[in-house]
Protein backbone atom coordinates (compact mmCIF):
# COMPACT_ATOMS: atom_id res chain seq x y z
CA UNK A 1 0.00 0.00 0.00
CA UNK A 2 1.41 3.38 -1.02
CA UNK A 3 2.05 5.82 1.79
CA UNK A 4 0.39 9.20 1.52
CA UNK A 5 2.86 11.81 0.36
CA UNK A 6 2.77 15.30 -1.10
CA UNK A 7 6.00 14.70 -3.01
CA UNK A 8 5.44 13.68 -6.61
CA UNK A 9 7.96 11.20 -7.96
CA UNK A 10 10.01 11.92 -11.08
CA UNK A 11 7.58 10.15 -13.40
CA UNK A 12 4.60 12.05 -11.99
CA UNK A 13 6.45 15.35 -12.34
CA UNK A 14 7.26 14.54 -15.94
CA UNK A 15 3.61 13.80 -16.71
CA UNK A 16 2.49 16.94 -14.87
CA UNK A 17 4.89 19.14 -16.83
CA UNK A 18 3.85 17.48 -20.11
CA UNK A 19 0.17 18.15 -19.39
CA UNK A 20 0.90 21.69 -18.27
CA UNK A 21 2.74 22.35 -21.52
CA UNK A 22 -0.22 21.08 -23.57
CA UNK A 23 -2.63 23.16 -21.50
CA UNK A 24 -0.49 26.29 -21.92
CA UNK A 25 0.40 25.86 -25.60
CA UNK A 26 -2.74 24.28 -27.07
CA UNK A 27 -5.73 24.64 -24.75
CA UNK A 28 -5.32 28.22 -23.52
CA UNK A 29 -4.81 29.85 -26.92
CA UNK A 30 -8.03 28.19 -28.14
CA UNK A 31 -10.14 28.81 -25.03
CA UNK A 32 -11.79 32.13 -25.89
CA UNK A 33 -12.65 31.05 -29.44
CA UNK A 34 -14.44 27.83 -28.48
CA UNK A 35 -16.17 29.51 -25.55
CA UNK A 36 -17.68 32.01 -28.02
CA UNK A 37 -18.51 29.34 -30.60
CA UNK A 38 -20.15 27.07 -27.99
CA UNK A 39 -19.11 24.02 -30.00
CA UNK A 40 -17.14 20.87 -29.31
CA UNK A 41 -13.46 21.68 -30.00
CA UNK A 42 -12.77 18.65 -32.19
CA UNK A 43 -9.37 19.96 -33.42
CA UNK A 44 -8.12 20.29 -29.84
CA UNK A 45 -9.42 16.83 -28.92
CA UNK A 46 -7.62 15.46 -31.97
CA UNK A 47 -4.41 17.24 -30.93
CA UNK A 48 -4.77 15.61 -27.50
CA UNK A 49 -5.31 12.23 -29.15
CA UNK A 50 -2.25 12.59 -31.37
CA UNK A 51 0.09 12.96 -28.40
CA UNK A 52 -1.69 10.35 -26.28
CA UNK A 53 -3.61 12.49 -23.79
CA UNK A 54 -7.02 11.61 -25.20
CA UNK A 55 -6.72 7.84 -24.99
CA UNK A 56 -7.70 4.88 -22.86
CA UNK A 57 -4.05 4.06 -22.20
CA UNK A 58 -3.28 7.47 -20.73
CA UNK A 59 -6.23 7.49 -18.35
CA UNK A 60 -5.62 3.87 -17.39
CA UNK A 61 -2.04 4.73 -16.46
CA UNK A 62 -3.21 7.62 -14.29
CA UNK A 63 -6.10 5.60 -12.84
CA UNK A 64 -3.78 2.80 -11.74
CA UNK A 65 -1.15 5.12 -10.25
CA UNK A 66 -0.59 3.39 -6.87
CA UNK A 67 -0.48 6.74 -5.03
CA UNK A 68 -3.91 7.75 -6.35
CA UNK A 69 -2.57 11.11 -7.50
CA UNK A 70 -2.42 10.46 -11.25
CA UNK A 71 -6.00 11.43 -12.07
CA UNK A 72 -6.28 14.52 -9.81
CA UNK A 73 -2.92 15.79 -11.03
CA UNK A 74 -4.00 15.38 -14.67
CA UNK A 75 -7.40 17.01 -14.09
CA UNK A 76 -5.87 20.01 -12.33
CA UNK A 77 -3.43 20.74 -15.16
CA UNK A 78 -5.95 20.33 -17.99
CA UNK A 79 -8.59 22.45 -16.27
CA UNK A 80 -5.94 25.04 -15.45
CA UNK A 81 -5.82 25.42 -19.23
CA UNK A 82 -9.58 25.89 -19.72
CA UNK A 83 -12.55 24.17 -18.15
CA UNK A 84 -14.76 23.96 -21.24
CA UNK A 85 -12.13 22.47 -23.53
CA UNK A 86 -10.78 20.23 -20.78
CA UNK A 87 -14.25 18.85 -20.12
CA UNK A 88 -14.56 18.05 -23.81
CA UNK A 89 -11.29 16.12 -23.50
CA UNK A 90 -12.12 14.26 -20.29
CA UNK A 91 -15.93 14.05 -20.54
CA UNK A 92 -15.72 10.61 -22.11
CA UNK A 93 -14.04 9.47 -18.90
CA UNK A 94 -17.31 9.58 -16.93
CA UNK A 95 -18.85 7.03 -19.28
CA UNK A 96 -15.66 4.98 -19.12
CA UNK A 97 -15.77 5.04 -15.31
CA UNK A 98 -19.37 3.84 -15.49
CA UNK A 99 -18.26 0.81 -17.47
CA UNK A 100 -15.19 0.21 -15.30
CA UNK A 101 -17.26 0.40 -12.11
CA UNK A 102 -20.08 -1.88 -13.25
CA UNK A 103 -19.05 -3.81 -16.36
CA UNK A 104 -17.54 -7.23 -16.95
CA UNK A 105 -14.00 -7.61 -18.29
CA UNK A 106 -15.42 -8.41 -21.72
CA UNK A 107 -17.62 -5.28 -21.67
CA UNK A 108 -14.69 -3.13 -20.57
CA UNK A 109 -12.49 -4.49 -23.35
CA UNK A 110 -15.22 -4.16 -25.98
CA UNK A 111 -16.72 -0.75 -25.31
CA UNK A 112 -14.14 1.56 -23.75
CA UNK A 113 -11.86 1.55 -26.84
CA UNK A 114 -14.88 2.50 -28.96
CA UNK A 115 -15.49 5.49 -26.68
CA UNK A 116 -12.18 7.09 -27.68
CA UNK A 117 -11.57 5.99 -31.26
CA UNK A 118 -8.06 6.85 -32.43
CA UNK A 119 -5.98 9.87 -33.38
CA UNK A 120 -7.26 9.81 -36.98
CA UNK A 121 -10.92 9.33 -36.04
CA UNK A 122 -11.62 10.53 -32.51
CA UNK A 123 -14.86 9.53 -30.81
CA UNK A 124 -16.56 10.63 -27.57
CA UNK A 125 -18.88 8.89 -25.12
CA UNK A 126 -21.72 10.06 -22.88
CA UNK A 127 -22.91 9.03 -19.42
CA UNK A 128 -26.67 9.60 -19.18
CA UNK A 129 -28.15 9.61 -15.70
CA UNK A 130 -29.94 12.91 -14.91
CA UNK A 131 -33.50 13.45 -16.09
CA UNK A 132 -35.77 16.52 -16.30
CA UNK A 133 -37.49 15.48 -13.05
CA UNK A 134 -34.66 13.45 -11.52
CA UNK A 135 -31.28 15.10 -11.10
CA UNK A 136 -29.86 14.59 -7.64
CA UNK A 137 -33.01 12.63 -6.77
CA UNK A 138 -32.01 9.47 -8.61
CA UNK A 139 -34.86 7.55 -6.93
CA UNK A 140 -37.31 9.55 -9.09
CA UNK A 141 -35.81 8.34 -12.36
CA UNK A 142 -38.40 7.47 -15.01
CA UNK A 143 -36.40 6.04 -17.89
CA UNK A 144 -37.43 2.38 -18.06
CA UNK A 145 -35.62 -0.71 -19.26
CA UNK A 146 -37.82 -3.73 -19.97
CA UNK A 147 -36.35 -7.14 -20.75
CA UNK A 148 -37.60 -8.95 -23.86
CA UNK A 149 -36.67 -12.54 -22.99
CA UNK A 150 -37.70 -13.91 -26.39
CA UNK A 151 -35.07 -11.80 -28.15
CA UNK A 152 -32.65 -11.37 -25.23
CA UNK A 153 -32.93 -7.61 -25.65
CA UNK A 154 -33.58 -4.67 -23.36
CA UNK A 155 -36.00 -1.97 -24.50
CA UNK A 156 -35.24 1.53 -23.20
CA UNK A 157 -37.66 4.46 -23.13
CA UNK A 158 -37.23 7.89 -21.54
CA UNK A 159 -35.44 11.22 -21.71
CA UNK A 160 -32.06 12.05 -20.21
CA UNK A 161 -30.78 15.56 -19.67
CA UNK A 162 -27.54 17.41 -18.89
CA UNK A 163 -25.59 14.70 -20.71
CA UNK A 164 -22.03 15.69 -21.60
CA UNK A 165 -21.58 14.64 -25.25
CA UNK A 166 -25.22 13.56 -25.31
CA UNK A 167 -26.42 12.78 -28.82
CA UNK A 168 -23.00 13.27 -30.46
CA UNK A 169 -21.38 10.35 -28.62
CA UNK A 170 -20.31 7.16 -30.32
CA UNK A 171 -21.29 5.17 -27.21
CA UNK A 172 -23.90 6.16 -24.62
CA UNK A 173 -24.06 4.67 -21.12
CA UNK A 174 -27.64 4.99 -19.90
CA UNK A 175 -28.93 4.45 -16.37
CA UNK A 176 -32.51 3.16 -16.35
CA UNK A 177 -35.12 1.74 -14.00
CA UNK A 178 -35.53 -2.02 -14.14
CA UNK A 179 -37.71 -2.47 -11.03
CA UNK A 180 -39.48 0.74 -9.93
CA UNK A 181 -40.61 -0.83 -6.64
CA UNK A 182 -37.00 -0.95 -5.45
CA UNK A 183 -36.38 2.78 -5.92
CA UNK A 184 -32.73 3.60 -6.61
CA UNK A 185 -31.79 -0.04 -5.93
CA UNK A 186 -33.81 -1.09 -8.98
CA UNK A 187 -31.56 0.76 -11.44
CA UNK A 188 -29.09 -0.65 -13.94
CA UNK A 189 -26.70 0.75 -16.55
CA UNK A 190 -26.80 -0.11 -20.23
CA UNK A 191 -24.49 0.40 -23.19
CA UNK A 192 -26.22 1.89 -26.22
CA UNK A 193 -23.97 1.04 -29.20
CA UNK A 194 -23.29 3.44 -32.06
CA UNK A 195 -26.13 4.14 -34.51
CA UNK A 196 -28.74 2.31 -32.42
CA UNK A 197 -32.23 3.17 -33.75
CA UNK A 198 -34.43 5.18 -31.40
CA UNK A 199 -31.71 7.23 -29.71
CA UNK A 200 -31.64 10.90 -30.67
CA UNK A 201 -30.36 14.21 -29.41
CA UNK A 202 -32.95 16.48 -27.85
CA UNK A 203 -32.31 20.06 -26.80
CA UNK A 204 -28.72 21.26 -26.84
CA UNK A 205 -28.22 23.64 -23.91
CA UNK A 206 -26.73 27.11 -24.28
CA UNK A 207 -24.87 27.42 -20.99
CA UNK A 208 -23.54 30.09 -18.65
CA UNK A 209 -20.10 28.44 -18.60
CA UNK A 210 -18.10 25.46 -19.93
CA UNK A 211 -19.48 26.43 -23.32
CA UNK A 212 -16.94 24.39 -25.30
CA UNK A 213 -18.39 21.23 -23.76
CA UNK A 214 -21.45 19.81 -25.52
CA UNK A 215 -24.41 19.32 -23.13
CA UNK A 216 -27.76 18.05 -24.39
CA UNK A 217 -30.83 15.93 -23.82
CA UNK A 218 -30.84 12.33 -25.01
CA UNK A 219 -34.20 10.91 -26.10
CA UNK A 220 -34.75 7.14 -26.03
CA UNK A 221 -37.73 5.81 -27.96
CA UNK A 222 -38.03 2.01 -28.01
CA UNK A 223 -34.27 1.69 -28.05
CA UNK A 224 -33.37 -1.99 -28.27
CA UNK A 225 -29.96 -3.18 -27.08
CA UNK A 226 -28.67 -6.76 -26.81
CA UNK A 227 -28.72 -8.47 -23.43
CA UNK A 228 -24.94 -8.30 -23.44
CA UNK A 229 -25.20 -4.49 -23.16
CA UNK A 230 -26.48 -4.66 -19.56
CA UNK A 231 -23.41 -3.70 -17.54
CA UNK A 232 -22.43 -6.52 -15.21
CA UNK A 233 -24.79 -8.99 -16.86
CA UNK A 234 -28.32 -10.15 -16.03
CA UNK A 235 -27.31 -12.79 -13.49
CA UNK A 236 -25.54 -10.17 -11.39
CA UNK A 237 -28.50 -7.78 -11.72
CA UNK A 238 -31.02 -10.46 -10.71
CA UNK A 239 -28.90 -11.41 -7.71
CA UNK A 240 -28.51 -7.80 -6.60
CA UNK A 241 -32.22 -7.04 -6.89
CA UNK A 242 -33.14 -10.26 -5.07
CA UNK A 243 -30.99 -9.16 -2.13
CA UNK A 244 -32.60 -5.72 -2.23
CA UNK A 245 -36.09 -7.25 -2.12
CA UNK A 246 -35.16 -9.48 0.80
CA UNK A 247 -33.80 -6.51 2.75
CA UNK A 248 -36.86 -4.44 1.90
CA UNK A 249 -39.14 -7.19 3.18
CA UNK A 250 -37.00 -7.45 6.32
CA UNK A 251 -37.36 -3.73 6.92
CA UNK A 252 -34.00 -2.40 5.77
CA UNK A 253 -30.51 -3.65 6.40
CA UNK A 254 -27.30 -3.11 4.52
CA UNK A 255 -27.55 -0.58 1.70
CA UNK A 256 -27.02 -1.64 -1.89
CA UNK A 257 -25.25 0.84 -4.15
CA UNK A 258 -26.78 1.38 -7.56
CA UNK A 259 -24.78 1.83 -10.75
CA UNK A 260 -25.13 5.62 -10.97
CA UNK A 261 -24.09 6.09 -7.34
CA UNK A 262 -21.01 3.94 -7.87
CA UNK A 263 -19.98 6.06 -10.85
CA UNK A 264 -20.44 9.36 -9.00
CA UNK A 265 -18.56 8.15 -5.92
CA UNK A 266 -15.61 7.20 -8.09
CA UNK A 267 -15.53 10.55 -9.89
CA UNK A 268 -16.12 13.14 -7.14
CA UNK A 269 -12.46 13.69 -6.15
CA UNK A 270 -11.65 14.10 -9.84
CA UNK A 271 -14.27 16.84 -10.11
CA UNK A 272 -12.68 18.46 -7.08
CA UNK A 273 -9.35 18.42 -8.93
CA UNK A 274 -10.99 20.13 -11.91
CA UNK A 275 -12.20 22.88 -9.60
CA UNK A 276 -8.72 23.25 -8.11
CA UNK A 277 -7.31 23.74 -11.61
CA UNK A 278 -9.78 26.51 -12.46
CA UNK A 279 -9.25 28.20 -9.10
CA UNK A 280 -5.48 28.06 -9.48
CA UNK A 281 -5.67 29.57 -12.95
CA UNK A 282 -7.76 32.50 -11.71
CA UNK A 283 -5.49 33.03 -8.71
CA UNK A 284 -2.40 33.15 -10.92
CA UNK A 285 -4.04 35.69 -13.24
CA UNK A 286 -5.01 37.84 -10.26
CA UNK A 287 -1.56 37.58 -8.70
CA UNK A 288 0.21 38.63 -11.89
CA UNK A 289 -2.24 41.50 -12.42
CA UNK A 290 -1.78 42.70 -8.83
CA UNK A 291 1.99 42.68 -9.25
CA UNK A 292 1.96 44.73 -12.45
CA UNK A 293 -1.10 47.00 -12.12
CA UNK A 294 -0.19 50.32 -10.50
CA UNK A 295 -2.49 52.74 -8.72
CA UNK A 296 -1.37 55.82 -6.81
CA UNK A 297 2.22 55.13 -7.78
CA UNK A 298 2.56 51.56 -6.55
CA UNK A 299 1.48 48.01 -7.47
CA UNK A 300 -1.96 47.21 -6.11
CA UNK A 301 -0.55 44.14 -4.35
CA UNK A 302 1.02 46.62 -1.91
CA UNK A 303 -2.49 47.37 -0.70
CA UNK A 304 -3.45 45.16 2.22
CA UNK A 305 -6.99 44.68 0.94
CA UNK A 306 -5.65 43.07 -2.25
CA UNK A 307 -2.75 41.20 -0.64
CA UNK A 308 -4.98 39.60 2.01
CA UNK A 309 -7.43 38.41 -0.65
CA UNK A 310 -4.58 36.74 -2.54
CA UNK A 311 -3.32 35.15 0.68
CA UNK A 312 -6.78 33.70 1.36
CA UNK A 313 -7.14 32.51 -2.24
CA UNK A 314 -3.85 30.61 -2.18
CA UNK A 315 -4.59 29.09 1.23
CA UNK A 316 -8.01 27.85 0.13
CA UNK A 317 -6.63 26.39 -3.10
CA UNK A 318 -3.91 24.47 -1.27
CA UNK A 319 -6.44 23.21 1.30
CA UNK A 320 -8.76 22.07 -1.49
CA UNK A 321 -5.94 20.21 -3.21
CA UNK A 322 -5.05 18.47 0.04
CA UNK A 323 -8.63 17.24 0.46
CA UNK A 324 -8.74 16.04 -3.15
CA UNK A 325 -5.42 14.23 -2.91
CA UNK A 326 -6.38 12.62 0.39
CA UNK A 327 -9.66 11.32 -1.03
CA UNK A 328 -7.94 10.08 -4.19
CA UNK A 329 -5.26 8.31 -2.17
CA UNK A 330 -7.88 6.73 0.10
CA UNK A 331 -9.89 5.47 -2.87
CA UNK A 332 -6.83 3.95 -4.54
CA UNK A 333 -5.50 2.28 -1.41
CA UNK A 334 -8.88 0.89 -0.40
CA UNK A 335 -9.44 3.01 2.69
CA UNK A 336 -13.11 3.45 3.54
CA UNK A 337 -14.62 6.92 3.30
CA UNK A 338 -15.85 6.84 6.90
CA UNK A 339 -16.53 10.58 6.93
CA UNK A 340 -17.53 10.98 3.27
CA UNK A 341 -14.06 12.26 2.41
CA UNK A 342 -14.84 12.03 -1.31
CA UNK A 343 -17.82 14.34 -0.95
CA UNK A 344 -15.80 16.62 1.33
CA UNK A 345 -13.16 17.07 -1.36
CA UNK A 346 -15.69 17.86 -4.07
CA UNK A 347 -17.67 20.23 -1.83
CA UNK A 348 -14.73 22.28 -0.60
CA UNK A 349 -12.92 22.44 -3.93
CA UNK A 350 -16.02 23.48 -5.88
CA UNK A 351 -16.97 26.16 -3.37
CA UNK A 352 -13.36 27.37 -3.42
CA UNK A 353 -13.39 27.66 -7.21
CA UNK A 354 -16.51 29.83 -7.16
CA UNK A 355 -15.10 32.06 -4.45
CA UNK A 356 -11.58 32.40 -5.83
CA UNK A 357 -12.71 33.20 -9.39
CA UNK A 358 -15.04 35.85 -8.00
CA UNK A 359 -12.21 37.37 -5.98
CA UNK A 360 -10.03 37.38 -9.11
CA UNK A 361 -12.60 39.48 -10.94
CA UNK A 362 -12.72 41.86 -7.98
CA UNK A 363 -8.93 42.27 -8.00
CA UNK A 364 -8.90 43.01 -11.73
CA UNK A 365 -11.77 45.46 -11.26
CA UNK A 366 -13.44 46.62 -14.48
CA UNK A 367 -10.96 44.65 -16.56
CA UNK A 368 -11.98 41.46 -14.81
CA UNK A 369 -15.57 42.03 -15.86
CA UNK A 370 -14.67 42.00 -19.55
CA UNK A 371 -13.96 39.11 -21.89
CA UNK A 372 -10.59 40.65 -22.67
CA UNK A 373 -9.32 38.93 -19.53
CA UNK A 374 -9.83 35.19 -18.86
CA UNK A 375 -11.02 35.50 -15.25
CA UNK A 376 -14.51 36.41 -16.47
CA UNK A 377 -14.71 33.08 -18.32
CA UNK A 378 -13.17 31.21 -15.39
CA UNK A 379 -15.82 32.61 -13.06
CA UNK A 380 -18.60 31.46 -15.39
CA UNK A 381 -16.99 28.04 -15.71
CA UNK A 382 -16.52 27.63 -11.95
CA UNK A 383 -20.26 27.80 -11.31
CA UNK A 384 -20.72 24.27 -12.67
CA UNK A 385 -18.59 22.59 -10.02
CA UNK A 386 -21.14 23.23 -7.28
CA UNK A 387 -23.88 21.78 -9.49
CA UNK A 388 -22.88 18.76 -11.56
CA UNK A 389 -22.18 15.26 -10.20
CA UNK A 390 -23.95 16.18 -7.00
CA UNK A 391 -24.73 19.74 -5.94
CA UNK A 392 -23.04 21.27 -2.91
CA UNK A 393 -26.27 20.70 -1.02
CA UNK A 394 -26.21 17.01 -1.90
CA UNK A 395 -22.57 16.74 -0.82
CA UNK A 396 -23.46 18.28 2.55
CA UNK A 397 -26.33 15.82 2.87
CA UNK A 398 -24.03 12.88 2.11
CA UNK A 399 -21.45 14.12 4.62
CA UNK A 400 -24.03 14.79 7.32
CA UNK A 401 -25.74 11.42 6.90
CA UNK A 402 -22.39 9.63 6.90
CA UNK A 403 -21.37 11.32 10.12
CA UNK A 404 -24.74 10.60 11.74
CA UNK A 405 -24.89 6.99 10.57
CA UNK A 406 -28.21 7.53 8.78
CA UNK A 407 -28.78 5.90 5.37
CA UNK A 408 -27.77 7.89 2.28
CA UNK A 409 -30.83 7.82 0.04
Amino acid sequence: MAEFTMDLNDEQKEVRDWLHGFAADVIRPAAAEWDEREETPWPVIQDAAKIGIYSLDFYAQQFFDPTGLGIPMAMEELFWGDAGIALSIVGTGLAAVGVLANGTEEQIGTWIPQMYGDADDVKVAAFCSSEPDAGSDVASMRTRAVYDAAKDEWVLNGTKTWATNGGIANVHVVVAVVDPELGSKGHASFIVPPNTPGLSQGQKFKKHGIRASHTAEVVLEDVRVPGSCLLGGKDKLDERMARARERAEAGGGERVKNAAMATFEASRPAVGAMAVGTARAAYEEALEYARTRTQFGRPIIDNQGVAFQLADMRTQIDAARLLVWRASWMATTGKKFESAEGSMSKLFASETAKKVTGQAIQILGGNGFTREYPVERMHRDAAIYTIFEGTSEIQRLVIARTLSGLPIR
